[in-house]
């Protein structure tokens, strides 16, 4: 795994560098910000926490003849508000500046938006791709590495499965179309380590690959057991 920091002039989209000859592009997508506001930066359960200490402040208030309502609860608004607008912001140049990349001998992200990071994933060194289903069809891809390299999880955040902070994973995360993302990252993978075997099923219980037996010495895809996430990232 490869990581280049701050291209600025890029040889092709999300790509560091041309393509070698012979290796061939098979997708590239981005986030969608909405999903990833709400996934990643958890906005709407921001709203709703703010909702709910406001709504509280005005009983409070209530219970004071002699409080003024309207400035105390205004002023409250207006921070919960900012609080709100800058997230959702983060999200939509989170998302504006990633994109990720499927060929068929690796994934590369493209990530950061002050500093852009470019991760090279070849796919002999993942072990595993697990989907998360979110609504609209869109969804979360968790890649789970092999060996004993791994990336640190604030490198990665937001683009990492959520608290696998002993071990994390990096993660296409809100991807539009998740499920055939994650057919089509299954296909390159096999295509990649054709000593493995497949295993599909529903999205919430089975892996997009499972393993096989293997040398210890090659990468193969293992089970990550958590619920809602089927394990093969």
């Amino acid at each position: 795994m490869n990581a280049h920091h701050e291209h600025e002039f890029e040889a092709a989209p999300g790509l560091p560098e041309p393509l070698p000859r012979g290796e061939r592009l098979i997708w590239q997508g981005s986030p969608d910000f909405v999903q990833l506001a709400i996934h990643a930066f958890h906005v709407r359960k921001l709203a709703i926490y703010f909702t709910a200490m406001l709504a509280l402040q005005w009983l409070y208030l209530l219970g004071d003849p002699q409080a003024a309502l309207l400035k105390p609860l205004l002023t409250s608004a207006v921070m919960a508000l900012l609080a709100l607008t800058l997230l959702t912001a983060t999200a939509w140049f989170a998302a504006r500046t990633t994109l990720y990349t499927l060929t068929d001998r690796r994934i590369v992200m493209r990530i950061g938006v002050v500093l852009t990071l470019t991760l090279n994933l070849p796919l002999k060194q993942i072990a595993g791709a697990a989907l998360k289903p979110q609504a609209g069809g869109h969804g979360d891809v968790a890649l789970s590495l092999a060996g004993k390299d791994r990336i640190a999880f604030l490198n990665l955040w937001p683009h990492a499965r959520p608290w696998q902070l002993k071990n994390p994973q990096p993660s296409l995360r809100c991807l539009p179309g998740a499920a055939g993302v994650g057919e089509r990252i299954q296909q390159a993978w096999l295509a990649a380590n054709p000593q493995a075997a497949a295993l599909v099923g529903m999205p919430e219980t089975a892996p997009l690959a499972s393993p096989v037996s293997a040398p210890v010495s090659t990468p193969v895809a293992r089970p990550v057991r958590e619920r809602g996430m089927p394990s093969a990232a």
